[in-house]
């Protein structure tokens, strides 16, 4: 089980299971993504559920074994753009500072980990400006091709930024500084079975609810046995960075306006 936590003047929360280095391990990074360094990156689809696509699934998944979320191994995403006015301890970065540094390597604590920042997430929906999500289903023969997408739509996260760094609990617990600013939380999941939704953010307040909601109850399920990986990303991390709308469009176009 891997987990890892990206903070950066981005930052990051990510929990891995069965990921390339195929071994046990907590770390928290947080990648810093210097003032005026824009990237761009071709989105990936915002949707795999085409027609032919939807029928091939249909017919695989009569093949496969029912598991507590259902069948196959879904592979997700959601991301959310949040207005901050300010950074101070009711803001959505001190918690995920602490949430990282606070983070054990256990199944359930990473799971129970991605299911706080879910729900941090749901009760700041007044700050919400953008959100979308994706996902695909693969099954259990593909479990391979499965932790390829997972790991290719974290490394697209990661890539957006040129440093990486392990907070501790002392981070967390500095002065807070910095003013208003856009925020960009970005959860990626691999996680067992097909009833978990992602389809929806971004679309309107109440389907991102749903998605982040799904994903906070399936994560806890059987103490967190099903959650193969997860990784949370944030952006900014650095409290005196700021992201500007025109960051937030050229960093990342795929988040629809809410």
């Amino acid at each position: 089980l891997v987990v890892v936590f990206i903070f950066s003047w981005v930052g990051v929360v990510t929990a891995f299971s069965p990921s390339p280095p195929l071994l046990q391990r907590c770390r928290t990074v947080a990648a810093k993504r210097p003032a005026g360094l824009l990237i761009h990156l071709a989105p990936a689809s915002r949707r795999s559920s085409s027609a032919s696509s939807s029928s091939l699934n249909l017919f695989d998944k009569m093949f496969e074994e029912e598991g507590p979320l259902g069948k196959g191994i879904t592979v997700g995403k959601v991301q959310v753009a949040l207005d901050c006015i300010n950074r101070d301890n009711n803001s959505i970065f001190t918690f995920l500072e602490k949430a990282a540094a606070d983070g054990g390597s256990e199944p359930y604590e990473l799971a129970q980990l991605t299911n706080t920042v879910c729900l941090a997430l749901m009760r700041k929906s007044d700050e919400w400006v953008g959100a979308c999500s994706d996902s695909k289903w693969f099954k259990w023969d593909d479990a391979g091709k499965a932790e390829s997408l997972y790991n290719d739509w974290a490394n697209r996260e990661a890539a957006k930024f040129e440093k990486e760094y392990v907070p501790s609990a002392a981070d967390s617990k500095e002065a807070v500084s910095g003013g208003p600013t856009t925020a960009v939380v970005s959860i990626i999941i691999e996680i067992q079975g097909d009833t978990t939704k992602f389809d929806g953010a971004g679309f309107s307040i109440a389907g991102t609810k749903e998605v982040l909601s799904s994903i906070a109850s399936d994560v806890i399920v059987s103490d967190g046995e099903c959650t193969n990986a997860v990784e949370v990303f944030w952006t900014p991390s650095d409290k005196e960075e700021v992201l500007t709308k025109h960051d937030l469009l050229m960093d990342f176009p795929e988040i629809i306006d809410l």
